[in-house]
């Protein structure tokens, strides 16, 4: 991952997000595919601390083993699938997150910002995009494995995704072919794909 300055703050962090990627509110479902919402949810190490993002936790969940999960088994950000009950993708990006990780981002979580949307690159995905949103909770804040689709949960440094020790390659198989994708490895899991483009780009941003 491209190392950058690590003076952006979480006080901070909604003017730069803003001005890189616009309003949270411009953030609207792309008609033409299927819409989604991921949550990036920062938490300081100590209350009252305004530290620098670089120096916070974020929560990764593991995506429980299925055969109709096309990131079956894989490391994950909180979301899911855009649902017409949802007040719209920040609003899907909450109920998705507090449906997984019992984290209630209503109640306990400040909203610092959207990211950039991206698409899956997996031909065998249906045409998906993907809006990431990123929030606070206040340090101490627990999370829980809360669906069944969800193996485990996990806090992370931001830190340790940009340590030179734990970057790499995952080889990815399928129907006999193995592509090489760069790849974290934290604390025994391995982040790749989606959720590691997402991740890079946010600090690519900072």
């Amino acid at each position: 991952m491209v190392t950058g300055s690590d003076q952006v703050r979480l006080s901070t962090l909604p003017r730069t997000l803003a001005a890189k990627f616009g309003p949270v509110e411009s953030a609207v479902p792309d008609p033409r595919r299927k819409n989604a919402a991921v949550a990036l949810i920062l938490r300081p190490r100590a209350d009252g601390d305004d530290p620098a993002v670089r120096q916070c936790d974020f929560l990764a969940i593991r995506r429980a083993d299925s055969d109709g999960d096309p990131w079956s088994g894989q490391m994950a950000l909180p979301g899911g699938r855009l649902d017409e009950a949802d007040p719209g993708l920040l609003g899907a990006a909450i109920r998705e997150t507090c449906e997984e990780t019992g984290v209630d981002l209503n109640g306990a979580g400040t909203v610092l910002g959207r990211l950039e949307a991206l698409r899956p690159m997996a031909v065998r995905i249906p045409p998906l995009t993907i809006w990431p949103f990123a929030f606070r909770v206040g340090a101490g804040r627990a999370a829980r494995v809360a669906s069944h689709e969800v193996a485990s949960v996990h806090w992370f440094p931001l830190e340790a995704l940009e340590d030179p020790a734990n970057q790499g390659s995952y080889p990815w198989k399928y129907h006999g072919l193995v592509r090489h994708f760069p790849c974290v490895r934290v604390e025994g899991q391995v982040i790749w794909g989606l959720t590691y483009r997402v991740l890079t780009r946010f600090l690519e941003a900072m």
